[in-house]
């Protein structure tokens, strides 16, 4: 069986590819509207690009940091990283199905590039989302979670009661 480094490995460049071509697709839309049209582009056009950019820069920080410098790198900041992508591609190519299915007509190699960064966006969440739990279930194991100290209050001890003192009624 693979190890978890090298599926991870595959998906990250699974994401980077798919990172650049989003940011293709939705630069030419944004370009034609821009350019073609009276009015600038559709903030979920711009939005997606955004996140394409962000995607590129996290998989660079995630591979980088993780393997050339380890001072730099924290598992839960990974892991933080990872799932505000999975929720940044997640919005991204909802909001851009949802603009695109409300438009009265939709022809020609821009409305295509616009269909087709949607379904890449789509895959962009999965690969995030399955980086994600992979990247998640390793921190569970690793035990990094352990060396967060959270403070738990005893049982019986005033500090569990989050109410006020009430008066305990004696049984007869």
């Amino acid at each position: 069986m693979f190890s978890t480094s090298l599926i991870i490995l595959g998906i990250r460049a699974a994401q980077l590819l798919f990172a650049i071509i989003i940011m293709g697709l939705t630069a030419f839309v944004a370009h034609w509207y821009n350019v073609d049209t009276m009015s600038s582009s559709p903030s979920q056009i711009n939005w997606l690009l955004a996140v394409s950019i962000i995607t590129i820069l996290s998989v660079l920080y995630l591979e980088i940091s993780s393997r050339f410098m380890a001072r730099l790198s924290h598992p839960l900041v990974a892991f933080a990283l990872e799932v505000c992508n999975v929720i940044f591609n997640f919005s991204g190519f909802v909001a851009l199905s949802v603009f695109m299915s409300r438009l009265l007509f939709c022809r020609g190699s821009v409305c295509h590039s616009a269909q087709a960064s949607i379904a890449f966006g789509a895959i962009e969440f999965l690969l995030w989302t399955g980086s994600a739990i992979l990247t998640g279930k390793e921190l569970a194991n690793s035990g990094a979670l352990a060396s967060l100290k959270f403070p738990m209050p005893r049982r019986g001890s005033k500090a569990a009661s989050s109410g006020p003192e009430m008066k305990q009624e004696q049984a007869a």
